[in-house]
């Protein structure tokens, strides 16, 4: 194969046999272009009759249809487009929507920019000289993506220094400059994902984002917040998953505090509890979404349990004396007191996690200063799970 065309699917199947159609057009090169040998991967995590669709548009397609029906929808679109990935026969991998917004028309451009052999990825930009985004529903959705792509292109300005639109879903990849192990899909933008975690020679053609052939939008605001999550995640790594569970905490502690506190607790009472909830429950966020990728190479889970727990309550035992200190000689209230010095703890507790609670069992103490430092800033920039 010259093509492996990936296509992630949601309950698209009024789409599946136009897109196969005008896919299988765009490739024959009946209008003078060059014909190009190509497939289709359907990689489906539908909940209606989307897959019995595509086996029944398989068996007349002009080209293979090939069919990835998954159960488990681990990584949602994004992990079904590293599903399919992993499924290519051909190198050159082009990805796109199944519901004829990214126009199979455009398919050829792409294929003959990535021929040219001086680049890894093609993409297709709403944003780039030429291209449109009118395909967005209204003016809203036309804001939100223009300020997303604005916020992640200031965040990760070196990366994608030459990326109008690293938010597309319409690109072109060698599957042999991607790292698909180092991969962790979170959601619909797996093009993001890869463009920041290696460099890559890109290039880009334009295109006009087109409405819906049919079916309904997927845009809702929980994929916002997960897009949020996710940038957070790619740009600061552990280190912001570690802050938005202790800022879970934080809130935790801060309510509890208050809780108490307003039903008559003394506040040294209140913020002992307080302290011990949110302990434990911040042991099990962090080891499921921060440091989980650690756990096979550091102490048995009741060991980092011990260390953690003890740590946290030597924090405590120092911590807690000095929102006394703060309430009581400056004034300040329980609650204030106990949000500020949850802040300043937070660096504290990152650190001894990542070189303590998760060090590798067989770790060396040689070179221990250097060591420490540089473990940190590998622990702090490496992605989360989410």
């Amino acid at each position: 194969m010259d093509l492996s065309i990936i296509v992630p699917t949601y309950n698209e199947a009024p789409n599946v046999a136009e897109l196969v159609r005008r896919v299988a057009a765009a490739l024959d090169g009946a209008d003078g272009g060059v014909r190009t040998d190509a497939e289709i991967i359907f990689v489906d995590d539908s909940t209606d009759d989307t897959p019995e669709v595509v086996r029944l548009v398989a068996e007349e397609a002009p080209l293979p249809v090939r069919l990835i029906h998954r159960t488990a929808r681990t990584g949602g679109l994004g992990g079904a487009v590293v599903e399919g990935l992993r499924a290519a026969t051909a190198d050159a991998c082009l990805v796109m929507d199944g519901d004829l917004q990214h126009p199979p028309e455009k398919i050829p451009e792409l294929v003959a920019r990535f021929a040219e052999g001086d680049v890894d990825v093609v993409v297709a930009s709403r944003y780039a000289g030429g291209g449109t985004a009118h395909g967005l529903a209204d003016r809203t959705r036309v804001l939100v993506s223009k300020a997303s792509t604005a916020i992640t292109k200031a965040m990760f300005p070196v990366r994608l220094r030459d990326v109008t639109d690293p938010m597309t879903g319409f690109f072109l990849v060698s599957r042999a400059a991607v790292d698909l192990d180092g991969l962790r899909p979170r959601g619909f933008k797996i093009l993001l994902e890869m463009l920041v975690r290696r460099p890559f020679r890109v290039a880009e053609v334009p295109f006009d984002f087109a409405d819906r052939h049919a079916g309904e939008s997927k845009a809702s605001v929980r994929q916002g917040i997960h897009f949020l999550a996710q940038l957070a995640a790619l740009r600061f790594g552990k280190m912001s998953l570690f802050a938005i569970i202790g800022g879970l905490g934080a809130v935790l502690n801060v309510g509890i505090v208050a809780a108490l506190t307003h039903w008559g607790v003394d506040y040294l009472i209140a913020a002992i509890v307080a302290a011990e909830v949110t302990i434990v429950g911040n042991f099990l966020l962090i080891e499921r979404f921060v440091f989980s990728d650690m756990r096979g190479q550091a102490s048995g889970v009741w060991s980092r349990f011990a260390k953690s727990f003890a740590f946290n309550n030597a924090e405590a035992v120092v911590r807690i004396p000095i929102v006394a200190f703060m309430v009581e000689t400056g004034h300040i209230s329980a609650v204030v007191a106990t949000a500020i010095t949850l802040v300043v703890a937070f660096v504290v507790r990152f650190v001894f996690h990542s070189l303590v609670v998760y060090a590798p069992r067989n770790a060396s103490t040689a070179g221990a200063g250097r060591e420490v430092v540089r473990e940190l800033d590998e622990q702090a920039v490496q992605p989360g799970e989410l």
